[in-house]
């Protein structure tokens, strides 16, 4: 099982294929499973990275507590480790949210985001009283109870909902707790119009409390392109995992030719940096 040591904590990862790096985020509870389809589709052409959070799936309890930036500088340190200078950071409802951070914090490390049924703040009463609900739950009483619903609402086969609950269950529930708890604050809408890099923000149509939090973003992101998907809802990364895919590596083919005639994908070395010709 690959596991990277990070100051105080030790996550989990994956990588899988060749080609142009795409770092995937999930929201609280859920872990890098939700990625699944990501995983082995994306990877045909691509080189995906999926981790799991501080303190969520088989990633260890973190002593520090769980925010945007900590994250950020685990994905930033994962990056090093993994000899990657650039990627693509994809990010999944809150972990939009951490993707958009990725931008603010180190613009100079990433290749642009791909936002799914994300925010840069939680401003409706609905969307906090969900959050403030999965806030007290997320402990040990009542964590099996949440990791339940909320794997089964982002299962499409009975497999998945196994594999999402097995994975969501090993988490710990005071760091899911910080997670779900500093989402509730965070807010970077007034820093959209600082964020140079091209973003895909994909989001369904059936999701109609995230209305808002699209229009926000496509209004206020400099360089962006939204895509409606018609008959989905918020959990597209395995309810709707081809028309995203295809998305997502239309997305990232489009950007890399516009960014390099001849050279799109960018690795690190120790000591030195090297540009891999596509």
């Amino acid at each position: 099982m690959p596991m990277f040591d990070v100051e105080g904590s030790s996550l989990y990862y994956q990588v899988k294929g060749e080609g142009t790096p795409i770092i995937f985020i999930h929201p609280p509870l859920l872990t890098s499973t939700n990625f699944i389809y990501q995983l082995d589709q994306l990877s045909i052409n691509n080189k995906v990275i999926t981790f799991d959070i501080r303190g969520h799936g088989k990633s260890v309890y973190s002593k520090q507590e769980i925010t945007y930036s900590l994250i950020v500088k685990d994905i930033v340190n994962l990056m090093d480790f993994l000899g990657i200078e650039k990627a693509f950071i994809c990010g999944y409802s809150t972990g939009g949210s951490i993707s958009l951070e990725f931008l603010l914090m180190y613009p100079n490390r990433a290749l642009g985001s791909i936002v799914i049924s994300g925010m840069s703040e939680v401003k409706d009463i609905y969307l906090k009283q969900r959050i403030s609900l999965a806030v007290k739950l997320s402990n040990k009483k009542a964590i099996s109870a949440l990791a339940l619903a909320i794997t089964l609402g982002n299962s499409n086969t009975r497999k998945v909902f196994q594999k999402l609950f097995k994975d969501a269950s090993y988490g710990d529930a005071r760091n899911i707790q910080q997670y779900y708890r500093y989402s509730l604050y965070y807010n970077c809408t007034s820093r959209l119009q600082n964020i140079n890099l091209p973003i895909l923000l994909v989001f369904g149509k059936k999701d109609k409390s995230f209305h808002h939090y699209a229009q926000i973003l496509h209004e206020k992101l400099p360089q962006n392109e939204l895509a409606i998907f018609e008959k989905e809802k918020h959990q597209i990364p395995t309810k709707a995992a081809v028309k995203l895919n295809q998305k997502i590596n239309e997305f990232i083919q489009k950007h890399c030719i516009q960014n390099s005639l001849n050279t799109t994908r960018f690795y690190r070395e120790p000591k030195s940096i090297f540009i891999k010709n596509q």
